[in-house]
């Protein structure tokens, strides 16, 4: 019972975005155009799918092996694997995004790495996604001829916020013996000021992979490698289904998606998907059935993925999905 009020914003925001999404929905279209699917894109698309997963935790691996000087104690690409699918299925199931908790606890205990370091790895790497999408999904937008003005203006916004992101996080590890000294002279007790420097060390610590120069173009590289291969298996979904999806508009599309996921939602992310699907494509030319065959079939092949992949990675690393939950539990109270 104690969980249920978490529950309650993410279920009426779901049910307020179905609401504007389905409206005027027919869904007999919507039923013929997933079974008239192209069987031969959509395992294409399954495919793409499983080659980002592999070089988002290669990625992941770069920033996790920052810190560690002999190479036993760095942790290996299998483990990385295993450990970003069950993150990522946790992210799927459980609420307020816990998967990064579990992708955490479980690095930390397979590698004796700390909770704190491998959490702020794994808050930098979404965060530089963030960044990413939001400059990729701009210079997309400098291609495509009729573009909302609503969507203009978001996407000036969020390039500034991103700007701004990114800036705090290249100076941070240079400012940090400021803010060691602001948390010095506060009046709160010594005990925690103690825990709270040494928190801070360990973020710095996770942070300073991207100010290796050869780490970060690494890291940048596989950053554009992950999201062309990511927009590629959307066109090739949308082309499953008979649609034309060019590459900015697909761009756009996983750009809203990969935002929206910040947002309280279901499992599954069930309402938001379906309303950013018709917000986005709508305008450039993809009515609301077919914009909800496409997300329909769009969550149904990140489901199918990391079942599929996150169901091993839990067994692998944490032993059943009732671990799951309770090294989620365990994370968030450490």
């Amino acid at each position: 019972m104690r969980r249920i009020p978490a529950w309650i914003p993410a279920a009426i925001l779901a049910a307020v975005l179905l609401y504007f999404a389905l409206r005027g929905v027919e869904w007999r279209r919507v039923g013929e155009i997933i079974a008239g699917a192209q069987w031969r894109f959509l395992a294409m698309s399954i495919v793409t799918s499983t080659t980002a997963l592999l070089l988002r935790a290669a990625r992941w691996r770069i920033l996790l092996n920052s810190s560690a000087q002999d190479e036993e104690k760095q942790v290996s690409l299998p483990t990385a694997f295993w450990a970003t699918t069950a993150g990522y299925l946790g992210n799927l199931l459980l609420p307020a995004r816990a998967g990064e908790l579990v992708r955490t606890f479980l690095i930390s205990a397979k590698s004796g790495l700390t909770k704190t370091f491998v959490l702020t790895t794994a808050a930098g790497e979404r965060i530089m996604d963030a960044i990413s999408l939001i400059l990729f999904s701009s210079l997309a937008l400098l291609t495509v001829e009729s573009q909302p003005l609503w969507m203009k203006n978001a996407a000036r916004g969020l390039a500034i916020v991103a700007v701004v992101a990114a800036t705090g996080i290249a100076l941070l590890p240079y400012i940090h013996e400021s803010i060691e000294t602001l948390l010095r002279k506060l009046p709160i007790p010594a005990g925690l000021v103690e825990k709270l420097v040494e928190i801070m060390h360990q973020v710095i610590l996770g942070l300073r992979a991207f100010h290796n120069p050869g780490r970060f173009a690494e890291f940048a590289a596989l950053t554009v490698v992950i999201w062309s291969t990511d927009t590629l298996g959307a066109i090739l979904t949308a082309r499953a289904l008979g649609l034309d999806l060019a590459f900015p508009v697909a761009l756009l599309f996983l750009t809203a998606l990969g935002l929206s996921s910040a947002l309280p939602s279901t499992p599954g992310y069930v309402g938001i998907y379906q309303y950013v699907a018709v917000t986005v494509l709508g305008p450039f030319g993809i009515a609301r059935d077919p914009a909800i065959a496409y997300v329909i079939v769009v969550q149904a092949i990140i489901y199918a993925t990391m079942i599929a992949y996150g169901v091993p990675g839990v067994i692998k690393l944490g032993g059943s999905f009732s671990a799951m939950r309770k090294m989620s539990r365990q994370a968030a109270r450490d």
